[in-house]
């Protein structure tokens, strides 16, 4: 790894890895594949390990932002809960 001089910027970018499902340890645990770019170069793969707690907060989260419109939070407060398709 090249050293880093203070003062120079780096970003760093975290994203899921396409290829790689989520899965579900034996404990129930859920491991979520992600990939660690810094300054656009690859630099390591990581895994965000969520208990089934975690998983389950953010799956409701995720359905409201994607299901709930722009009013998700609003709806979330007023006790009101996205449909879901039938599937």
């Amino acid at each position: 790894m090249p050293a880093m001089n203070p003062g120079t910027l780096h970003w760093l970018r975290v994203s899921r890895i396409p290829c790689m499902p989520v899965r579900r340890e034996t404990d129930g645990g859920v491991i979520v594949p992600l990939w660690l770019e810094r300054d656009g170069k690859f630099e390591a793969d990581l895994a965000l390990r969520l208990s089934p707690s975690e998983a389950e907060l953010l799956h409701e989260q995720l359905s409201w932002v994607l299901y709930g419109g722009p009013g998700a939070t609003e709806s979330r407060e007023a006790g009101l809960r996205p449909e879901r398709s039938a599937t």
